[in-house]
């Protein structure tokens, strides 16, 4: 995603980003097509008209394929510029409704593909809790960069571990809602962590 106020990204770049996206998304429409165990690297090269040596260039392995994505950099950047006064939690918040503004329809649809194929492939399941413990310790640094303090101090920890949980708690809800908007599902859980849990 290219925001309109970052420096243009030259062709070469804009080349790689539209093939790896090309990948991802033949990737995940033949698994949904004929099952993640049954599709192989050559068929989702073959359908990318890439080589296998060149799918691996992008994406490690077939689980990246599904895991992997490309807004890590740009909610860190979004979240840096938050104003200052903001708790940690408003902040999250107010990052998740600004990158909302920015992510199209088809982009929202495709990340909730990626995420029930996440919650209903087992072993996409254990890498992303794998992958989770990476996400809180850069959390973790993001709210110490906020608030001054050690990003390994225990309260900072436990503050991004409820973050994450919330991330969690709406990927199971969304997979039992399918009607619901992932990124809005999101939203409502960090605000539910902000205000509490009414009786």
């Amino acid at each position: 995603m290219i925001l309109d106020d970052q420096p243009k990204i030259g062709l070469r770049e804009r080349k790689k980003i539209k093939t790896r996206a090309t990948i991802q998304q033949n990737a995940i429409k033949l698994f949904r097509e004929q099952g993640y165990h049954e599709t192989t690297i050559e068929q989702i090269a073959d359908r990318s008209e890439v080589s296998p040596s060149t799918l691996f260039r992008y994406f490690p392995n077939k689980e990246a394929l599904v895991l992997e994505d490309d807004f890590d950099p740009m909610l860190i950047d979004m979240y840096r510029k938050q104003p200052s006064g903001l708790t940690p939690i408003q902040a999250f918040r107010q990052t998740v409704r600004d990158s909302a503004a920015l992510i199209p329809g088809d982009m929202r649809h495709a990340i909730r593909e990626r995420m029930e194929l996440i919650m209903s492939i087992p072993e996409l399941r254990a890498a992303n809790m794998s992958q989770t413990s990476d996400t809180l310790v850069m959390i973790a640094g993001l709210i110490a960069e906020r608030t001054g303090r050690n990003n390994g101090d225990l309260a900072v920890l436990a503050y991004a571990g409820s973050i994450v949980g919330a991330i969690l708690g709406a990927h199971t809800y969304c997979v039992q809602h399918p009607e619901a908007d992932y990124i809005d599902v999101i939203e409502k859980a960090l605000e539910t962590l902000e205000n509490g849990l009414e009786a």
